[in-house]
């Protein structure tokens, strides 16, 4: 199943949250089992669970199937999840995303329109934001850009995830602000490329082949090994957490890999480009 949010004010109603995490506590309890032992037995952390209880984080389909199955709950987790209201799902799906983003063992992106978010300038990052119709406030693009900024964080933990990405070469031929700005964001692309924990392809304008034409999606995987991908599009923001949902998307990654240009010679690509800057 994938999970669809519209794009709605952004406010959060936790009640459902919590209440999905009140009825697995008391599953849970009833079923003899500690946080701990129940964790080990769905093959997810402690932590996970003990938020979960506390209405502090969502609790995915993939997961809930499993709990459920395991605590002979009868659907009950499962049908909860599915029945959340519309203002539950916008931070549920968008945010949990960003959440899981922070704390991921590994992350492949695929990017036909823009540089990928956790690889922007500050200056590129805003002047994206400035084409959004209708148009965001000062204040809002400010604090939308600081966040985006924030995210890329994760680049430079002590121990950085695994961080894979392919952008359609368009994108970097893209008039995204000012000349100076994309002068700049190739310069980053650049540094970017020689982290230890990145690697940076391009796929060329001229490849007979394109495994991402249905547009762009980035695949996760938590700490604890659950496979999770992410979209956007103009309708919305979709987490996608069941295997075959998440197996297609990544299919199509691998394809998109190969059709790619080497890291080295996309490495020779950005340095034509500064070249020619």
């Amino acid at each position: 199943m994938t999970m669809t949010s519209r794009q709605a004010p952004r406010k959060r109603n936790v009640s459902t949250m919590k209440m999905v995490g009140r009825q697995l506590k008391a599953a849970r309890t009833a079923a003899g089992y500690t946080q701990v032992q129940l964790a080990e037995l769905v093959s997810v952390d402690e932590e996970t669970i003990a938020s979960v209880e506390q209405g502090r984080r969502s609790l995915l389909p993939d997961l809930a199937d499993r709990l459920d199955e395991l605590l002979d709950t009868k659907g009950m987790l499962t049908i909860g999840v599915a029945n959340m209201p519309e203002i539950d799902q916008f931070p549920l799906w968008a945010e949990e995303y960003m959440r899981q983003e922070q704390e991921a063992a590994s992350i492949s992106w695929y990017d036909a329109l823009v540089v990928p978010g956790i690889l922007q300038t500050e200056e590129y990052a805003r002047a994206v934001l400035r084409e959004r119709v209708p148009a965001y406030g000062e204040d809002e693009i400010e604090a939308k850009t600081a966040g985006r900024v924030a995210r890329q964080e994760i680049l430079h933990r002590k121990v950085p995830p695994t961080l894979s990405f392919v952008v359609w070469e368009p994108v970097l031929h893209s008039a995204v602000g000012e000349p100076r700005v994309r002068r700049e964001q190739l310069r980053h692309l650049r540094t970017c490329a020689e982290l230890p924990a990145v690697s940076l392809q391009f796929l060329p304008l001229d490849s007979p082949s394109n495994a991402g034409m249905d547009g762009p999606f980035t695949l996760l995987e938590t700490p604890d090994h659950q496979h999770l991908a992410y979209t956007e599009s103009q309708r919305g923001s979709q987490l996608v957490a069941t295997p075959y949902d998440v197996s297609i998307l990544e299919r199509k990654y691998a394809m998109l890999r190969t059709q790619a240009l080497t890291t080295q010679h996309s490495l020779g690509l950005l340095d034509r480009l500064l070249g020619e800057a």
